[in-house]
């Protein structure tokens, strides 16, 4: 039980963008090939997110600042 937890500690952002492509998928707006490449995508976006927290974040500010 312990390691499922650390599992889904380590890999929150990945299973969040998970989700977000599956709603995508239930509300049926696209097709199935579409929200397949959406869910992957989110997938490997969460994950990316969550393990440069302080890159994004600086990138993030420098685009907010340019506007």
């Amino acid at each position: 039980m312990e390691k499922f937890i650390e599992f889904l500690m380590e890999y929150r952002g990945a299973i969040i963008g998970g989700v977000i492509a599956i709603i995508a998928l239930i509300f049926g707006i696209y097709k199935f090939i579409v929200v397949c490449l959406i869910i992957i995508a989110g997938i490997i976006i969460g994950n990316y997110i969550q393990r440069n927290k302080e890159n994004v974040k600086e990138k993030l500010r420098s685009i907010i600042d340019r506007w």
